[in-house]
């Protein structure tokens, strides 16, 4: 199969047109004919190789809903016309002991959409059946690409740290993942804290479901949430004070980031030790906790507040979101 996509060919390069064949189809592999594909910030590093992992040409996209095409013989459980949704994994091993617990997303030999192999800013895209996440029928097609990995990255913490609809909780960073974060946890029943340095954002912050929010560069204002947090989330990829947000941690709170901070985190033992503190982070999730996620977000509706753009404009949408001017998530069209 002839694919028709966009490429980078060096790192930090314009996007340019790009074609390749798809080898034989896998006995469980699926093809899916791409209708919309998110933007993620992953995207971009990924473009600028800032992980030193990229391989050139690539073809960027991870958070990609489509239709299946085309299905290998030892195929299961997805057939040609599903809706289906494919993010930043497109294959696991299927046989370590991760993947038999049912963690496929920690497993050692997983595939990513993007790291070297070719993703969803193109017609069509490949991956092991397992990844190909069902769609349920009632679902937004046009706002659900970044659910497939912004959205499921901010879920996954909720389940992970057992927060309960009566917890007071943080999310630091109210961007592309802060802002799904919030929305979440509102439905969860939360007392939601959004920490921003945005003020211009106040409005739609308190709009998408934050109770209250605060200037995280006020010392003043983070004293005055003190102890009171059962479980913060971080979103943002930038060193902060985080000796200031443990302090707002209740007795037992959680501190969880989602967010690449390249920089060694600096975490006093004694914030963590007088108040049985715990500090975590997580990649996405499971797909069968993808697909929970996904009747979740149907169920409440739930969306990713998105800007559109075709699939052809690809440079302009990057840039958009590389200038810091997205509100929230990039969603390209086919």
């Amino acid at each position: 199969m002839k694919i028709n996509a966009y490429a980078a060919l060096e790192p930090k390069e314009k996007l340019t047109p790009y074609s390749y064949e798809l080898g034989e189809l896998g006995a469980e592999q699926v093809d899916i004919k791409v209708s919309y594909c998110g933007i993620c910030h992953s995207d971009l590093s990924m473009i600028n190789n800032d992980w030193g992992m990229t391989e050139y040409p690539i073809v960027p996209g991870h958070e990609i809903v489509g239709e299946v095409v085309a299905t290998g013989a030892a195929v299961k459980n997805i057939k040609i016309g599903d809706k289906v949704g494919l993010g930043w994994f497109s294959a696991s091993c299927m046989s370590c002991q991760e993947c038999m617990e049912g963690t496929h997303h920690l497993c050692a030999n997983s595939e990513a959409t993007i790291v070297g192999r070719h993703g969803g800013f193109a017609d069509y895209v490949r991956g092991h059946w397992s990844w190909a996440i069902p769609l349920p029928e009632e679902i937004d097609m046009s706002k659900a690409g970044p659910l497939l990995c912004g959205g499921i990255t901010v879920f996954n913490p909720i389940i992970m740290a057992g927060v309960k609809p009566t917890d007071t909780v943080g999310v630091i960073g109210i961007g592309g993942l802060g802002h799904m974060a919030l929305k979440f946890l509102k439905h969860w029943g939360c007392e939601v804290i959004a920490f921003s340095s945005n003020p211009d954002k106040k409005e739609q912050i308190l709009n998408m479901g934050a109770t209250k929010v605060i200037n995280s560069k006020s010392p003043e204002e983070l004293e005055s949430i003190k102890g009171k947090l059962n479980f913060i989330l971080n979103t943002t990829n930038v060193t902060l004070d985080w000796n200031s947000y443990l302090s707002s941690l209740a007795p037992k709170g959680k501190f969880h980031t989602v967010g690449a901070v390249m920089e060694p985190m600096a975490i006093p033992a004694f914030s963590l030790i007088g108040g049985e503190k715990s500090v975590a982070g997580s990649p996405l999730g499971s797909p069968a906790l993808t697909k929970t996620m996904l009747d979740f977000c149907v169920r409440h509706d739930i969306y990713p507040t998105v800007e559109e753009f075709p699939m052809k404009n690809a440079n302009e949408a990057l840039t958009h979101l590389e200038e810091g001017n997205a509100r929230f998530r990039v969603v390209l069209k086919n």
